[in-house]
């Protein structure tokens, strides 16, 4: 009875942490994904915004059309405020020690092209998950 409780918990935790938060709004500034609430400590940074329906996304943001459940928004950031830090979804794979093309998840949405950049402020929590029996890295970025 203690193992099949135990196998329960385990796999109902696992199904917890890949759910989706659907409150989470996924923003784009030049190809790199963030949240709205990340950018939202850099507003004197931001030089222009356009928010987005999934269905109306313009062709440059299309290969982001599973993170626009809930709209996605495009931010122009001022060129002379410098960059903000990025990098790779594979850097964080190779940092947990697992293959560079093994998908990310962010707040439940599955990343599964690792050469996505993402923005540092992005990866504040950052823990690895059992994914269907493989692991995986997944980030929560509410607290």
């Amino acid at each position: 009875m203690k193992k099949l409780l135990y196998s329960f918990l385990l796999l109902s935790s696992a199904t917890l942490f890949a759910q989706k938060n659907t409150t989470t709004r996924f923003a784009v500034a030049n190809d790199i994904v963030g949240t709205v609430d990340m950018f939202n400590a850099y507003k004197d940074r931001i030089q222009g915004t356009k928010n987005y329906k999934a269905a109306s996304l313009p062709q440059n943001l299309k290969k982001f059309s599973y993170l626009a459940e809930n709209g996605l928004v495009e931010y122009k950031l001022k060129s002379e405020k410098g960059i903000l830090d990025r990098l790779p979804l594979s850097e964080l794979n190779a940092q947990y020690g697992l293959a560079k093309n093994t998908p990310v998840f962010i707040d439940g949405y599955e990343f599964t092209n690792t050469d996505t950049l993402v923005f540092g402020d992005l990866l504040g929590n950052l823990q690895v998950i059992d994914n269907n029996g493989s692991k995986a890295v997944s980030v929560t970025t509410k607290k």
